[in-house]
């Protein structure tokens, strides 16, 4: 069975394993649970009419629209005597398997077809039910990872505002987080006219008071300050009010996002806790990493080896041959699991600063190249942090410095 899913009705149909159509055309039902009652009826109805003793259903990863009804067939007690397995298909292997098929149009019932048919002929493997221990973690660190990709474009909306307001702000900043608590009040309340006519003396003790005086060296901090307002630009005055409310917001959008942030980081550490592993005891691995990276593998069981595991994650590379020609310049597939490789990249990022082993393979590969030179290595350094990963989880080891596992 081939179920094209939207969010307001599936598309559906049937046809046997030898491509036999079943039903004339395909039907829809709403994407409800009385359409899901309703298909099992129709499934059922249509076993008994052609004495079928089992069913395969297949249907698209559409965001999540197919997980209630993924659940619902699965936990059919009227099914479960015909043996159903599930496919939930990546978008991608249906759009490749509807390329065989010429100038077939874009419809949802054609669509239906095209699921039934990808199921009957590829070699696929049966889609495992969720286990909702992986996918509450999965909830959260998807969340998180969404919110730094917004905390990120807010900071760039932000570094805009700041140049107009302040040119050489960004540049010549004194601060180690242009962030930072202190940072932010020199950039939401003075302009670089206010701050070349100040007193030194106050701007030395604005600075210390907005940094808890726990700044190092606050005079030269406000000489810095004083230098960098002399030489920006000025932002001609019908734009600067306008500017300083949209960076204003801006602002606060940023402390709101950082502050949602470390709410998410305590809820991941304290779901961490229900789960047994050792990948924290890697260095710069620490529990959000490691339940990024838990959370999106799931059962390591699901993995035959470490190249599985890298191909689910999408770090693998594409490979160009024709004759005696074989490209060495590739590129990465990056046709795996988005967030699992996100995750996979900010821990190789953290351990190879806590690390000899993986800080030396990524001078390496830095070294190699003239272009891209830390996406490259990074990404890499990525990709040889997975057999270990595989290992650690598979047989419940722990990290040593020399680059050995030993069993806990």
């Amino acid at each position: 069975m081939g179920i094209d899913i939207s969010s307001q009705s599936n598309s559906i149909f049937f046809i046997d394993d030898a491509g036999n159509h079943l039903i004339k055309k395909p039907f829809s039902l709403p994407n409800n649970q009385e359409g899901a009652n309703e298909l099992i009826k129709r499934v059922i109805d249509c076993l008994s009419q052609y004495n079928l003793s089992c069913i395969k259903f297949g249907m698209e990863a559409t965001s999540h629209y197919t997980w209630h009804l993924h659940l619902h067939l699965a936990s059919s007690s009227e099914l479960l005597p015909y043996k159903p397995t599930f496919y939930v298909l990546n978008p991608s292997i249906v759009k490749g398997f509807k390329k065989i098929y010429t100038f077939l149009p874009k419809t949802d019932n054609i669509d239906a077809i095209v699921i039934a048919e990808c199921v009957r002929f590829s070699k696929l493997n049966p889609t495992p039910l969720p286990d909702f221990k992986f996918a509450a973690l999965q909830r959260l660190t998807r969340m998180r990872y969404h919110l730094v990709h917004n905390l990120t474009r807010e900071k760039n909306r932000a570094l805009n505002l700041i140049y107009l307001k302040f040119s050489t702000y960004s540049q010549e900043c004194p601060f180690s987080d242009i962030f930072g608590k202190a940072s932010c009040a020199i950039i939401e309340n003075f302009t670089p006219d206010d701050i070349a006519s100040m007193p030194l003396e106050d701007l030395i003790k604005f600075v210390s008071d907005n940094g808890n005086n726990r700044l190092s060296d606050v005079n030269k901090i406000a000489e810095i300050l004083k230098t960098a307002a002399n030489r920006s630009f000025r932002l001609h005055p019908l734009l600067a009010e306008a500017n300083d409310l949209a960076l204003s917001m801006t602002l606060e959008n940023i402390r709101f996002m950082q502050e949602q942030l470390k709410k998410l980081d305590k809820e991941i550490s304290k779901l961490l806790k229900a789960f047994s592993q050792t990948l924290t005891t890697v260095p710069g691995i620490g529990d959000v990493l490691a339940a990024g990276i838990i959370a999106e593998i799931g059962d390591i069981k699901r993995f035959k080896n470490e190249a599985a595991l890298a191909k689910y994650s999408g770090l693998v590379w594409t490979q160009y041959q024709s004759g005696n020609f074989n490209a060495q310049d590739v590129s990465l597939a990056k046709c795996g699991n988005q967030y699992l490789r996100y995750y996979l990249v900010e821990a190789a990022n953290c351990v190879r600063v806590h690390t000899v082993r993986y800080k030396a393979f990524y001078n390496k590969k830095f070294s190699e190249v003239t272009k891209h030179q830390h996406k490259r290595a990074l990404v890499l350094t990525a990709r040889r942090l997975i057999p270990l990963i595989f290992a650690m989880l598979s047989k419940g080891q722990i990290y040593q410095e020399r680059g050995d596992v030993y069993n806990t």
